[in-house]
């Protein structure tokens, strides 16, 4: 058994520390704002199997313009905050060329065949049950072109992870979401989508039973010290605290930590807006994306949530609400009955690689410490199988099958 320490205490770092304490380590695991809400609980709330198409694609880099146009399209960027970005903006643009992008297709399918049974297990592992559903997912769109555009890409990925995907006429797709009273040409229904009734409440009973079982601090690692005779914490307000190993899980402030280290990573924030709709008037019995402005709405437990969108800012820029405000605007095109007052409004910080593949890795000078951040709009579907991984690295040390999420690649 080793005393393990863990920085972050959102989906991420709890999955991992469940894992770990299954297997019979002794864990403490310390997080800034225990109480807060970080991107692990104002996410879709969607477990997204099918989304191994990274964001740096040739379609995508050639809609950025048009959409950077909008300053409340799906894509913003913080102009003042571009020399910051310039870096990861530059490797964004190398990770669409086709061999990097079937690239990170390869790596994320080999995660996302894993990832559904990796939440059975968690949910095992923490007495959970009830807690999402097989819904699957609608898409819609403007144009008939875009809807056989999206239906062969859907197709392709539903074939390498065993679902089944639906074109839909407009009709066909009302049936299925009756709310969509507005004009679109029709969607494309993917099985392979499963909803979570409420990430927060997820959230806190993963907290909490990482209480029960090991350590919850509520403090912030602010560095990590190699030793001779582990790995220590130094913590805000609080005293070093000193491990055999260490996993650091901080989202986008992980970037801090390993470079206190020496080491190199390019981790961004896709900042994300929503509104959050409690006994909501309009219901939906599954998720529906407007994939063409960037958005989905999704039905929580006793809410309706609507939210998505990318901003390009530093992590502390402050928030814009009109974008969560846009987007609201743009559902009522297509369901009318959007309330358009109500609702509470909320931005979250997903933490990014370029090449939207997450940091799953040993530090390569240092066995003793594993790096799990990175996951962008992919970190509650990949919480389970990336504590999972994490859990095994420390156990086992590295191994092929995760040589494409090292953080090496950024060295």
């Amino acid at each position: 058994m080793a005393h393990i320490g863990i920085a972050g205490a959102g989906v991420i770092g709890c999955a991992t520390a469940i894992h770990l304490i299954e297997q019979g380590h002794d864990v403490t695991v310390f997080e800034k704002d225990v109480g807060g809400l970080p991107a692990s609980v104002g996410n879709a709330g969607i477990l997204a199997v099918p989304e191994i198409d990274p964001l740096a694609r040739p379609d995508m880099i050639l809609s950025a313009p048009r959409w950077l146009l909008d300053p409340l399209g799906p894509l913003t960027l913080r102009w003042q905050d571009l020399p910051a970005l310039t870096p990861w903006l530059a490797n964004l643009l190398m990770a669409a060329t086709p061999a990097n992008v079937e690239r990170s297709r390869k790596a994320l399918l080999g995660l996302m065949r894993e990832a559904l049974g990796a939440h059975g297990d968690l949910a095992r592992m923490t007495g959970l049950s009830g807690h999402m559903k097989p819904t699957g997912a609608l898409t819609i769109f403007d144009s008939e072109k875009a809807v056989d555009t999206a239906f062969r890409r859907a197709s392709e990925n539903a074939a390498l992870l065993g679902h089944t995907v639906e074109k839909l006429d407009t009709k066909q797709a009302r049936a299925r979401a009756p709310a969509l009273e507005g004009n679109f040409a029709g969607g494309v229904f993917s099985a392979g989508y499963q909803t979570f009734l409420d990430p927060l409440t997820l959230l806190r009973h993963l907290q909490a039973n990482i209480r029960q079982r090991g350590t919850l601090v509520d403090a912030e690692v602010e560095s990590v010290r190699q030793e001779a005779n582990g790995v220590t914490f130094l913590v805000r307000d609080g005293a070093p605290a000193t491990f055999d190993k260490v996993v650091i899980a901080a989202g986008v402030w992980s970037r801090t930590l390993v470079r206190g280290l020496g080491l190199k990573v390019l981790l961004e924030t896709e900042r994300g807006y929503n509104t959050t709709f409690t006994n909501p008037q309009v219901t939906l019995d599954l998720p529906v994306f407007f994939a063409e402005h960037g958005f989905v709405a999704t039905p929580l437990e006793n809410a309706l949530r609507v939210g998505g969108a990318v901003e390009l800012a530093k992590p502390d820029a402050p928030a814009n609400f009109a974008r969560a405000a846009a987007m609201r605007q743009k559902m009522r095109r297509y369901v009318p009955s959007l309330p358009e007052t109500g609702g509470t409004e909320w931005m979250g910080r997903r933490p990014s690689t370029p090449d939207s593949l997450p940091v799953i890795s040993l530090c390569p000078a240092d066995p003793r410490i594993a790096l799990a951040f990175g996951h962008g709009h992919l970190g509650l579907t990949l919480s389970a199988i990336t504590g999972r991984k994490i859990t095994e690295l420390l156990n086992s040390g590295e191994k092929p099958d995760l040589a494409p999420f090292s953080i090496k690649r950024f060295q």
